[in-house]
């Protein structure tokens, strides 16, 4: 069984309570980690995270290889089905 499809009004109002957290999450007032902006601010990464940066880089560039060979893949099984 597959669940009933949800409705404009429903689907709209979900949507606008994420855009709502989203904008109360991101607003200055609320956010308690710009207290020690100054702070942040004047602190430099310097190199020992770059592996990070790099490694998260890798990881992303896998995954898009990863996917769009899955899109191929399926496209190719799509053709096949689509010729009988």
């Amino acid at each position: 069984m597959s669940a009933p499809p949800l409705g404009p009004r429903l689907g709209g109002r979900i949507l606008g309570a994420v855009l709502a957290g989203a904008l109360i999450l991101a607003s200055p007032r609320i956010s308690f980690a710009q207290v020690a902006a100054n702070e942040l601010a004047r602190q430099t990464l310097g190199l020992p995270y770059w592996h990070v940066f790099i490694a998260y880089a890798v990881v992303w560039l896998l995954i898009a290889g990863w996917v769009i060979s899955i899109a191929r893949r399926l496209s190719e099984i799509e053709k096949r089905l689509g010729k009988d």
